[in-house]
Protein backbone atom coordinates (compact mmCIF):
# COMPACT_ATOMS: atom_id res chain seq x y z
CA UNK A 1 0.00 0.00 0.00
CA UNK A 2 1.29 3.51 -0.82
CA UNK A 3 1.00 6.32 1.75
CA UNK A 4 1.30 10.05 1.20
CA UNK A 5 3.65 11.67 3.72
CA UNK A 6 4.69 15.18 4.77
CA UNK A 7 7.63 16.63 2.87
CA UNK A 8 7.86 20.18 4.24
CA UNK A 9 6.75 22.34 7.14
CA UNK A 10 3.79 23.87 5.35
CA UNK A 11 1.70 20.73 5.56
CA UNK A 12 0.94 17.50 3.83
CA UNK A 13 1.53 17.51 0.09
CA UNK A 14 -1.27 16.15 -2.02
CA UNK A 15 -2.09 15.85 -5.70
CA UNK A 16 -3.18 13.68 -8.51
CA UNK A 17 -1.42 11.82 -11.30
CA UNK A 18 -1.63 12.58 -15.00
CA UNK A 19 -1.41 9.25 -16.75
CA UNK A 20 0.07 9.20 -20.22
CA UNK A 21 -0.05 6.20 -22.50
CA UNK A 22 3.33 4.60 -23.13
CA UNK A 23 2.93 3.38 -26.68
CA UNK A 24 3.24 -0.32 -27.14
CA UNK A 25 4.31 -0.98 -23.56
CA UNK A 26 1.07 -2.05 -21.92
CA UNK A 27 1.31 0.35 -18.99
CA UNK A 28 1.14 4.06 -18.23
CA UNK A 29 3.89 6.49 -17.35
CA UNK A 30 3.39 9.14 -14.68
CA UNK A 31 4.31 12.81 -14.76
CA UNK A 32 4.13 15.40 -12.00
CA UNK A 33 2.49 18.17 -14.01
CA UNK A 34 -0.87 18.03 -12.26
CA UNK A 35 0.76 17.31 -8.90
CA UNK A 36 2.59 20.63 -9.03
CA UNK A 37 -0.70 22.39 -9.64
CA UNK A 38 -1.89 21.20 -6.24
CA UNK A 39 1.36 21.75 -4.35
CA UNK A 40 3.23 18.53 -5.08
CA UNK A 41 3.45 15.27 -3.12
CA UNK A 42 5.65 12.33 -2.33
CA UNK A 43 4.53 8.72 -2.19
CA UNK A 44 6.14 6.02 -0.11
CA UNK A 45 6.21 2.24 -0.30
CA UNK A 46 5.25 2.24 -3.99
CA UNK A 47 5.26 -0.82 -6.22
CA UNK A 48 8.19 -1.42 -8.56
CA UNK A 49 5.84 -0.85 -11.51
CA UNK A 50 4.69 2.51 -10.20
CA UNK A 51 8.25 3.57 -9.46
CA UNK A 52 9.21 2.73 -13.03
CA UNK A 53 6.21 4.66 -14.35
CA UNK A 54 7.33 7.74 -12.45
CA UNK A 55 10.79 7.53 -14.00
CA UNK A 56 9.75 6.73 -17.57
CA UNK A 57 7.17 9.52 -17.49
CA UNK A 58 9.89 12.07 -16.86
CA UNK A 59 12.72 11.08 -19.20
CA UNK A 60 12.48 12.41 -22.74
CA UNK A 61 15.18 11.15 -25.09
CA UNK A 62 18.14 13.48 -25.49
CA UNK A 63 19.38 15.42 -28.49
CA UNK A 64 20.75 14.12 -31.74
CA UNK A 65 24.15 14.10 -33.39
CA UNK A 66 25.77 12.71 -36.52
CA UNK A 67 28.57 10.18 -36.20
CA UNK A 68 30.87 8.42 -38.64
CA UNK A 69 29.72 4.87 -39.41
CA UNK A 70 32.83 3.21 -37.84
CA UNK A 71 32.07 5.06 -34.59
CA UNK A 72 28.39 4.15 -34.44
CA UNK A 73 28.53 0.72 -32.76
CA UNK A 74 26.07 0.60 -29.86
CA UNK A 75 24.49 3.94 -30.70
CA UNK A 76 20.73 4.38 -31.19
CA UNK A 77 19.31 5.61 -34.49
CA UNK A 78 17.20 8.76 -34.29
CA UNK A 79 15.67 8.27 -37.73
CA UNK A 80 14.62 5.51 -40.12
CA UNK A 81 17.25 4.63 -42.72
CA UNK A 82 16.13 3.81 -46.27
CA UNK A 83 18.25 2.12 -48.88
CA UNK A 84 19.31 4.44 -51.68
CA UNK A 85 20.14 1.54 -53.98
CA UNK A 86 19.63 -2.19 -54.50
CA UNK A 87 21.84 -4.81 -52.86
CA UNK A 88 23.14 -6.39 -54.95
CA UNK A 89 23.00 -3.79 -57.66
CA UNK A 90 23.03 -6.39 -60.43
CA UNK A 91 22.17 -10.04 -60.98
CA UNK A 92 25.21 -12.02 -59.84
CA UNK A 93 26.52 -15.54 -59.42
CA UNK A 94 26.60 -16.97 -55.86
CA UNK A 95 29.22 -19.56 -56.83
CA UNK A 96 32.00 -20.47 -59.23
CA UNK A 97 30.49 -22.05 -62.31
CA UNK A 98 29.09 -21.47 -65.78
CA UNK A 99 26.27 -19.15 -66.92
CA UNK A 100 24.04 -20.37 -69.73
CA UNK A 101 20.48 -20.45 -71.10
CA UNK A 102 18.24 -22.77 -69.06
CA UNK A 103 16.25 -23.56 -72.21
CA UNK A 104 19.32 -25.28 -73.70
CA UNK A 105 19.26 -27.92 -70.89
CA UNK A 106 15.69 -29.20 -71.32
CA UNK A 107 16.85 -32.62 -72.61
CA UNK A 108 20.15 -32.81 -70.67
CA UNK A 109 20.75 -35.86 -68.46
CA UNK A 110 23.36 -38.32 -67.29
CA UNK A 111 23.07 -40.25 -70.54
CA UNK A 112 22.54 -37.19 -72.69
CA UNK A 113 25.00 -34.44 -71.62
CA UNK A 114 24.67 -30.94 -73.04
CA UNK A 115 27.97 -29.71 -74.45
CA UNK A 116 28.42 -25.91 -74.40
CA UNK A 117 31.19 -23.77 -75.85
CA UNK A 118 32.97 -21.56 -73.26
CA UNK A 119 33.34 -18.12 -74.86
CA UNK A 120 34.63 -16.04 -71.91
CA UNK A 121 35.70 -16.10 -68.27
CA UNK A 122 34.54 -13.34 -65.87
CA UNK A 123 36.08 -12.90 -62.38
CA UNK A 124 34.32 -10.97 -59.61
CA UNK A 125 34.72 -7.23 -60.08
CA UNK A 126 34.61 -7.43 -63.88
CA UNK A 127 31.75 -7.36 -66.40
CA UNK A 128 31.19 -9.71 -69.34
CA UNK A 129 32.09 -8.36 -72.75
CA UNK A 130 30.03 -10.97 -74.59
CA UNK A 131 26.44 -12.22 -74.47
CA UNK A 132 25.35 -15.84 -74.06
CA UNK A 133 23.47 -17.39 -76.97
CA UNK A 134 22.26 -20.90 -77.78
CA UNK A 135 25.01 -23.51 -77.27
CA UNK A 136 27.31 -20.99 -75.53
CA UNK A 137 28.35 -20.42 -71.92
CA UNK A 138 30.52 -18.01 -69.92
CA UNK A 139 32.59 -19.10 -66.94
CA UNK A 140 31.76 -16.89 -63.92
CA UNK A 141 33.36 -16.59 -60.50
CA UNK A 142 31.46 -16.00 -57.24
CA UNK A 143 30.08 -12.43 -57.25
CA UNK A 144 30.52 -11.90 -60.98
CA UNK A 145 27.63 -10.32 -62.97
CA UNK A 146 25.34 -12.63 -64.91
CA UNK A 147 26.06 -12.21 -68.63
CA UNK A 148 23.40 -10.94 -70.98
CA UNK A 149 21.36 -13.83 -72.38
CA UNK A 150 22.10 -16.21 -69.49
CA UNK A 151 19.45 -17.12 -66.92
CA UNK A 152 21.00 -19.99 -64.95
CA UNK A 153 24.34 -21.03 -63.41
CA UNK A 154 25.75 -24.50 -62.79
CA UNK A 155 28.35 -25.29 -60.11
CA UNK A 156 31.84 -25.84 -61.48
CA UNK A 157 32.13 -29.23 -59.72
CA UNK A 158 28.92 -30.51 -61.39
CA UNK A 159 30.36 -30.16 -64.90
CA UNK A 160 33.00 -31.82 -67.05
CA UNK A 161 35.52 -29.54 -68.76
CA UNK A 162 37.27 -30.51 -71.94
CA UNK A 163 39.23 -27.93 -73.90
CA UNK A 164 36.99 -24.92 -74.56
CA UNK A 165 33.80 -26.91 -73.88
CA UNK A 166 31.90 -27.94 -70.75
CA UNK A 167 29.31 -30.69 -70.34
CA UNK A 168 26.14 -30.41 -68.22
CA UNK A 169 24.27 -33.51 -67.02
CA UNK A 170 20.90 -32.19 -65.82
CA UNK A 171 18.12 -29.80 -66.71
CA UNK A 172 17.98 -26.35 -65.10
CA UNK A 173 15.16 -23.91 -64.52
CA UNK A 174 15.37 -20.21 -65.32
CA UNK A 175 16.82 -18.27 -62.37
CA UNK A 176 18.55 -21.27 -60.80
CA UNK A 177 21.73 -20.31 -58.87
CA UNK A 178 21.30 -16.60 -59.59
CA UNK A 179 21.16 -13.85 -56.96
CA UNK A 180 18.84 -11.19 -58.35
CA UNK A 181 19.42 -7.44 -58.04
CA UNK A 182 17.69 -6.21 -54.88
CA UNK A 183 17.35 -9.74 -53.47
CA UNK A 184 19.04 -8.66 -50.22
CA UNK A 185 17.82 -5.06 -50.04
CA UNK A 186 15.64 -3.11 -52.46
CA UNK A 187 16.00 0.58 -53.14
CA UNK A 188 13.64 2.56 -50.90
CA UNK A 189 13.35 -0.24 -48.34
CA UNK A 190 13.69 0.72 -44.65
CA UNK A 191 16.75 -1.18 -43.45
CA UNK A 192 16.82 0.17 -39.87
CA UNK A 193 14.18 1.79 -37.68
CA UNK A 194 14.45 4.78 -35.40
CA UNK A 195 15.20 3.58 -31.88
CA UNK A 196 17.17 0.50 -32.95
CA UNK A 197 20.70 -0.12 -31.67
CA UNK A 198 23.50 -0.15 -34.23
CA UNK A 199 25.19 -3.57 -34.29
CA UNK A 200 27.99 -5.04 -36.46
CA UNK A 201 25.69 -6.51 -39.17
CA UNK A 202 23.90 -3.18 -39.54
CA UNK A 203 27.21 -1.37 -39.87
CA UNK A 204 28.14 -3.79 -42.65
CA UNK A 205 24.81 -3.29 -44.42
CA UNK A 206 25.05 0.49 -44.23
CA UNK A 207 28.60 0.32 -45.58
CA UNK A 208 27.31 -1.82 -48.47
CA UNK A 209 24.81 0.97 -49.18
CA UNK A 210 27.58 3.57 -49.22
CA UNK A 211 26.37 5.31 -46.04
CA UNK A 212 29.35 6.80 -44.22
CA UNK A 213 27.58 8.86 -41.55
CA UNK A 214 24.35 8.39 -39.59
CA UNK A 215 22.18 10.38 -37.18
CA UNK A 216 21.94 8.98 -33.63
CA UNK A 217 20.64 10.03 -30.24
CA UNK A 218 23.15 11.66 -27.94
CA UNK A 219 24.40 9.39 -25.18
CA UNK A 220 22.60 10.22 -21.93
CA UNK A 221 24.97 11.56 -19.28
CA UNK A 222 24.48 10.01 -15.86
CA UNK A 223 26.20 11.54 -12.84
CA UNK A 224 27.15 9.11 -10.06
CA UNK A 225 27.38 10.35 -6.46
CA UNK A 226 28.41 8.05 -3.60
CA UNK A 227 27.60 8.84 0.01
CA UNK A 228 29.02 7.58 3.30
CA UNK A 229 31.82 8.40 5.71
CA UNK A 230 32.92 4.76 5.54
CA UNK A 231 33.88 4.84 1.84
CA UNK A 232 37.45 4.84 0.56
CA UNK A 233 38.52 4.92 -3.06
CA UNK A 234 40.92 2.67 -4.93
CA UNK A 235 44.56 3.41 -4.24
CA UNK A 236 43.92 4.38 -0.64
CA UNK A 237 45.12 2.15 2.16
CA UNK A 238 42.03 0.64 3.72
CA UNK A 239 41.52 1.82 7.30
CA UNK A 240 39.78 -0.15 10.01
CA UNK A 241 36.01 0.18 9.82
CA UNK A 242 36.15 1.48 6.25
CA UNK A 243 35.08 -0.16 2.98
CA UNK A 244 36.08 0.43 -0.61
CA UNK A 245 33.68 2.35 -2.82
CA UNK A 246 32.67 -0.41 -5.23
CA UNK A 247 29.24 0.99 -6.11
CA UNK A 248 30.45 3.90 -8.20
CA UNK A 249 32.53 1.54 -10.34
CA UNK A 250 29.67 -0.93 -10.80
CA UNK A 251 27.23 1.84 -11.68
CA UNK A 252 29.62 3.48 -14.14
CA UNK A 253 30.19 0.14 -15.87
CA UNK A 254 26.44 -0.62 -16.08
CA UNK A 255 25.76 2.86 -17.46
CA UNK A 256 28.45 2.47 -20.14
CA UNK A 257 27.16 -0.99 -21.07
CA UNK A 258 23.69 0.48 -21.65
CA UNK A 259 24.99 3.18 -23.95
CA UNK A 260 25.13 5.99 -21.40
CA UNK A 261 28.02 8.24 -20.46
CA UNK A 262 28.87 7.94 -16.73
CA UNK A 263 30.19 10.99 -14.88
CA UNK A 264 31.57 9.92 -11.50
CA UNK A 265 31.15 13.18 -9.58
CA UNK A 266 32.64 12.06 -6.28
CA UNK A 267 31.94 10.87 -2.74
CA UNK A 268 30.27 12.87 0.02
CA UNK A 269 30.17 12.20 3.74
CA UNK A 270 27.04 11.81 5.80
CA UNK A 271 26.13 15.49 5.65
CA UNK A 272 23.16 16.66 3.60
CA UNK A 273 24.96 19.86 2.60
CA UNK A 274 27.90 17.91 1.11
CA UNK A 275 25.61 15.58 -0.80
CA UNK A 276 23.53 18.51 -2.08
CA UNK A 277 26.64 20.21 -3.49
CA UNK A 278 27.49 17.11 -5.54
CA UNK A 279 23.86 16.70 -6.61
CA UNK A 280 23.77 20.26 -7.91
CA UNK A 281 26.95 19.68 -9.85
CA UNK A 282 25.51 16.50 -11.30
CA UNK A 283 22.29 18.26 -12.28
CA UNK A 284 24.33 20.93 -14.04
CA UNK A 285 26.53 18.49 -15.96
CA UNK A 286 24.33 15.45 -16.59
CA UNK A 287 20.86 14.34 -17.63
CA UNK A 288 20.31 12.13 -14.57
CA UNK A 289 21.90 11.96 -11.13
CA UNK A 290 22.25 8.63 -9.34
CA UNK A 291 23.31 8.35 -5.72
CA UNK A 292 24.18 5.31 -3.62
CA UNK A 293 23.66 5.10 0.11
CA UNK A 294 21.93 7.39 2.57
CA UNK A 295 18.34 6.66 1.51
CA UNK A 296 17.14 4.63 4.49
CA UNK A 297 15.83 5.88 7.85
CA UNK A 298 18.97 6.10 9.97
CA UNK A 299 20.51 9.23 11.49
CA UNK A 300 23.13 9.24 8.73
CA UNK A 301 20.72 8.71 5.83
CA UNK A 302 20.72 12.26 4.50
CA UNK A 303 19.82 11.93 0.80
CA UNK A 304 16.20 13.08 1.27
CA UNK A 305 17.39 16.25 2.99
CA UNK A 306 20.08 16.74 0.32
CA UNK A 307 17.49 16.43 -2.43
CA UNK A 308 15.44 19.24 -0.94
CA UNK A 309 18.54 21.38 -0.37
CA UNK A 310 19.26 20.90 -4.07
CA UNK A 311 15.79 22.27 -4.84
CA UNK A 312 14.37 19.00 -6.17
CA UNK A 313 10.86 17.63 -5.73
CA UNK A 314 10.66 14.14 -4.23
CA UNK A 315 8.51 11.79 -6.30
CA UNK A 316 8.64 8.65 -4.17
CA UNK A 317 10.59 7.07 -1.36
CA UNK A 318 10.82 3.33 -0.68
CA UNK A 319 9.67 0.54 -2.96
CA UNK A 320 7.55 -2.34 -1.71
CA UNK A 321 10.06 -5.08 -2.54
CA UNK A 322 13.17 -6.87 -1.34
CA UNK A 323 16.03 -6.21 -1.85
CA UNK A 324 16.42 -2.48 -2.48
CA UNK A 325 13.39 -1.08 -0.68
CA UNK A 326 15.24 2.11 0.38
CA UNK A 327 15.08 3.86 -3.01
CA UNK A 328 14.25 7.49 -3.76
CA UNK A 329 13.39 9.46 -6.89
CA UNK A 330 13.16 13.22 -7.29
CA UNK A 331 12.83 15.78 -10.07
CA UNK A 332 14.60 19.10 -10.58
CA UNK A 333 14.02 21.22 -13.70
CA UNK A 334 13.05 18.16 -15.73
CA UNK A 335 16.03 16.10 -14.56
CA UNK A 336 15.71 12.99 -12.42
CA UNK A 337 17.60 12.08 -9.28
CA UNK A 338 17.55 8.39 -8.40
CA UNK A 339 18.81 7.41 -4.96
CA UNK A 340 19.81 3.75 -4.66
CA UNK A 341 20.60 1.64 -1.62
CA UNK A 342 24.23 1.59 -0.52
CA UNK A 343 24.09 -2.20 -0.14
CA UNK A 344 25.84 -3.36 -3.34
CA UNK A 345 23.50 -6.14 -4.45
CA UNK A 346 20.33 -4.32 -3.38
CA UNK A 347 21.33 -1.18 -5.23
CA UNK A 348 22.24 -3.09 -8.40
CA UNK A 349 18.99 -5.08 -8.41
CA UNK A 350 17.02 -1.83 -8.32
CA UNK A 351 19.35 -0.46 -10.98
CA UNK A 352 18.29 -3.30 -13.29
CA UNK A 353 14.60 -2.86 -12.47
CA UNK A 354 14.44 0.94 -12.74
CA UNK A 355 17.62 2.60 -13.98
CA UNK A 356 18.31 0.26 -16.88
CA UNK A 357 14.96 0.94 -18.65
CA UNK A 358 15.36 4.63 -17.79
CA UNK A 359 18.81 4.91 -19.37
CA UNK A 360 17.77 2.92 -22.43
CA UNK A 361 14.76 5.18 -22.98
CA UNK A 362 16.90 8.29 -22.47
CA UNK A 363 19.28 6.85 -25.08
CA UNK A 364 16.37 6.73 -27.54
CA UNK A 365 15.84 2.99 -27.69
CA UNK A 366 12.45 1.87 -28.97
CA UNK A 367 12.68 -1.28 -26.84
CA UNK A 368 13.79 -0.48 -23.31
CA UNK A 369 11.98 -2.95 -21.04
CA UNK A 370 13.43 -6.32 -20.07
CA UNK A 371 11.84 -9.39 -21.60
CA UNK A 372 9.79 -11.52 -19.19
CA UNK A 373 10.00 -15.30 -19.23
CA UNK A 374 8.77 -18.18 -17.07
CA UNK A 375 11.37 -20.33 -15.33
CA UNK A 376 11.39 -23.24 -12.93
CA UNK A 377 13.51 -23.05 -9.79
CA UNK A 378 16.39 -25.51 -10.02
CA UNK A 379 16.80 -25.63 -6.25
CA UNK A 380 14.82 -24.88 -3.11
CA UNK A 381 14.48 -21.36 -1.69
CA UNK A 382 13.88 -21.82 2.01
CA UNK A 383 12.93 -18.33 3.17
CA UNK A 384 9.47 -16.83 3.57
CA UNK A 385 8.70 -13.79 1.42
CA UNK A 386 6.20 -11.59 3.30
CA UNK A 387 6.89 -8.89 0.73
CA UNK A 388 7.65 -9.11 -2.98
CA UNK A 389 11.15 -10.46 -3.51
CA UNK A 390 13.55 -10.66 -6.47
CA UNK A 391 16.02 -13.53 -6.69
CA UNK A 392 19.30 -13.39 -8.60
CA UNK A 393 20.21 -16.30 -10.84
CA UNK A 394 21.28 -17.58 -14.20
CA UNK A 395 19.23 -19.13 -17.00
CA UNK A 396 20.00 -22.77 -17.78
CA UNK A 397 18.23 -25.09 -20.18
CA UNK A 398 17.62 -28.76 -19.44
CA UNK A 399 15.69 -30.88 -21.93
CA UNK A 400 14.10 -27.77 -23.43
CA UNK A 401 12.96 -26.41 -20.06
CA UNK A 402 14.06 -22.98 -18.79
CA UNK A 403 15.46 -23.26 -15.27
CA UNK A 404 16.94 -20.72 -12.88
CA UNK A 405 19.85 -21.61 -10.66
CA UNK A 406 21.13 -19.25 -8.00
CA UNK A 407 24.34 -17.38 -8.68
CA UNK A 408 25.13 -17.01 -4.99
CA UNK A 409 23.67 -15.78 -1.74
CA UNK A 410 20.64 -13.52 -1.90
CA UNK A 411 21.70 -11.08 0.83
CA UNK A 412 21.59 -7.32 0.20
CA UNK A 413 25.38 -7.04 0.21
CA UNK A 414 26.33 -10.13 -1.85
CA UNK A 415 27.74 -8.39 -4.92
CA UNK A 416 29.34 -11.57 -6.27
CA UNK A 417 25.88 -13.01 -6.95
CA UNK A 418 25.46 -10.48 -9.78
CA UNK A 419 28.54 -11.54 -11.76
CA UNK A 420 26.82 -14.30 -13.74
CA UNK A 421 23.28 -13.11 -13.07
CA UNK A 422 21.09 -12.88 -16.14
CA UNK A 423 17.73 -13.44 -14.42
CA UNK A 424 15.75 -11.63 -11.75
CA UNK A 425 12.96 -13.97 -10.69
CA UNK A 426 9.97 -12.55 -8.82
CA UNK A 427 8.44 -14.16 -5.74
CA UNK A 428 4.97 -12.74 -5.00
CA UNK A 429 4.37 -11.17 -1.59
CA UNK A 430 3.06 -13.55 1.04
CA UNK A 431 4.86 -16.59 -0.34
CA UNK A 432 6.38 -19.25 1.89
CA UNK A 433 9.49 -21.32 1.15
CA UNK A 434 9.69 -22.55 -2.44
CA UNK A 435 10.56 -26.01 -3.68
CA UNK A 436 12.68 -26.84 -6.71
CA UNK A 437 10.47 -27.06 -9.79
CA UNK A 438 8.14 -24.24 -8.79
CA UNK A 439 7.33 -21.77 -11.57
CA UNK A 440 8.33 -18.08 -11.33
CA UNK A 441 8.17 -15.14 -13.69
CA UNK A 442 11.57 -13.59 -14.34
CA UNK A 443 13.20 -10.68 -16.12
CA UNK A 444 15.75 -11.79 -18.68
CA UNK A 445 18.71 -9.43 -18.30
CA UNK A 446 20.10 -9.88 -21.81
Amino acid sequence: MAYKVRVNLIGAYFGMFLSLSCKGRGFSVLTVESARKYGGFMETNVSAEKALQFLLGNCPAGGQERVALPDSLGRVLDEDIRAGEDIPQFDRSPLDGYAFRAADTLRAGEDNPLILEVIEEVPAGYTPSKAVSAGKTIKVMTGAPIPEGADAVVKYEETLEKGNTVSLFQAFRSGQNIVRAGEDVMKGQIVARKGSVVNPPLIGLLAALGISEISVFRRPRVAVVSTGEELQDLGEELEKGKIRNSNSYSLAAYISELGGEPLVIGTAGDKAEEVAVLMKRGLAEADVVMTTGGVSVGDYDVVQDAVRLAGAEVLFWRIDMKPGSPTLAALKDGKLILGLSGNPAAGMVVFQLLASPLIKKLAGRAEYLWQRIEVLLKEDFRKNSPRRRYLRGRLVWEKGTALMEFTGGQGNDVLSSLIECDLLAEIPAGSGPLKAGEKLEALLLK
